[in-house]
């Protein structure tokens, strides 16, 4: 039996006893509050997320939210204007904005929120948010001019000292420029003046009054301003436009002048280069005619040069030649007139003699033809002119007999073409 209430007990630890601890305890949720009232009258407030403590029978909760409610505002009325002689001239806009409230911070003004606010059905809430705000609203608009909603950077500060209660209770003693309580970081005064006309309504309500966002504001006087701001707008840019367009096409006309007397000057330069150009050709041709002359001329050498060498090495090999063709025929000669001297020796007289009658038929001719064109004269002193005439011409024969016997030879006759005798009739003595 004793292990039967183990498990028993095991569960009732387990299950049962968190049961009952959870229902002492619930869960309050972010951005909600959880109001608990108990039997004696004292009541605790649980800001969630979180746990509220709870007794059931002894107790009683109510959960409030704690999220921020946006109020949109639509309103409509008459600003503070004033014309030049102090006469009220109200100009007539309209105010489009959002605000911002929440429950308070503070316990007592949620116990307030709680009985007061939270305690109507939520479609009240609203309207009761949108009346108290359109109501600041509109007395902060009855106390602003029309350029104070339109520019809040030129609204007067009030004087040092004053808080937003003392504008509240003075306002209507205050004149409508001082009538802004103007914070040290905040400068619109429309959302100073509502948020300072609301803030008590508010508190009676248990909500505190977060933010106002100025959506729009519109009048007939700040649309005609607009519209006249448009045009002189239009017209400024149009004369912008216009002073730039002007300022363009002089820029242009001067890019322009530039232009062309840049391409002047390019042109000059173009055509001072063209004709330093052309005098560098000209100059170049020259000196190229100048080298290829020089070059001809200094080819014209060398080919003279090489003419020459070869002319002298020609001549001097023809001399050289020649002198060793006239040696050999000189020798050759003297060799050939050598030996018929020494057949003449040998031979003597007689053989002169067979010589001469072997070619007497060769030379008779031409002697006789010679002897008959021939008109000779001896003289004689003794009278033997007769012999002396047979003499020579047997002279005359002689010598004829001995050419013409060297060139049957084959001999080459001395410089006259005549071999040369000496004073005895011989052939060689003058070789």
């Amino acid at each position: 039996m004793n292990w039967i209430w183990i498990p028993i007990i095991l569960v009732g630890i387990l299950v049962i006893i968190p049961m009952i601890v959870n229902s002492f305890l619930r869960s309050v949720d972010a951005g909600t509050i959880r109001m608990v009232s108990w039997l004696n009258g004292r009541t605790a407030i649980y800001r969630g997320p979180g746990k509220s403590w709870e007794v059931p029978l002894f107790t009683t909760g109510t959960t409030l939210s704690s999220k921020a409610i946006n109020v949109d505002l639509d309103i409509t009325d008459q600003t503070a204007d004033l014309d030049q002689t102090g006469t009220p001239q109200p100009i007539k806009v309209q105010v489009l904005a959002s605000a911002i409230v929440s429950v308070g911070e503070t316990d007592t003004m949620i116990k307030t929120a709680a009985n007061r606010f939270f305690s109507k059905p939520e479609g009240e809430q609203l309207n009761i948010l949108i009346d108290l705000l359109s109501s600041s609203g509109r007395r902060a608009i009855n106390l602003l001019t029309h350029d104070q909603l339109f520019s809040a950077k030129t609204t007067p500060r009030l004087p040092v000292g004053m808080t937003g209660t003392a504008l509240m209770e003075h306002a209507p003693e205050l004149p409508v420029s001082r009538a802004v309580d103007a914070a040290e970081d905040d400068d619109d005064p429309l959302a100073i003046i509502i948020r300072k006309a609301c803030s008590r309504e508010l508190t009676d309500l248990g909500l505190a009054f977060n933010s106002l966002n100025i959506k729009v504001v519109q009048s007939e006087v700040a649309e005609a301003r607009r519209r006249m701001s448009a045009a002189e707008a239009q017209a400024s840019a149009d004369i912008v436009s216009a002073q730039q367009a002007r300022r363009a096409k002089e820029a242009q006309l001067e890019a322009e002048r530039e232009i062309s007397n840049k391409q002047r000057e390019l042109e000059q330069t173009r055509a001072a280069n063209a004709a330093l150009i052309a005098q560098a050709e000209v100059a170049r041709q020259e000196a190229l005619g100048n080298q290829r002359i020089a070059e001809l001329e200094a080819t014209q050498i060398a080919q003279a040069r090489a003419d020459a060498e070869r002319i002298k090495i020609q001549a001097f090999a023809a001399a050289e030649a020649e002198a060793i063709r006239i040696r050999t025929v000189a020798e050759a000669t003297a060799e050939s007139i050598r030996k018929v001297n020494e057949s003449i020796q040998h031979g003597g007289e007689s053989y002169f003699r067979y010589r001469q009658i072997e070619m007497l038929p060769d030379i008779a001719p031409v002697i006789a033809d010679a002897l008959a064109k021939a008109r000779m004269v001896t003289i004689s002193s003794d009278g033997s002119a007769p012999e002396g005439t047979a003499n020579n011409i047997s002279g005359v024969i002689q010598t004829v007999l001995a050419a013409q016997l060297v060139g049957r030879s084959g001999l080459l006759a001395d410089g006259d073409g005549v071999p040369a005798a000496d004073g005895n009739g011989r052939i060689g003595a003058a070789v």
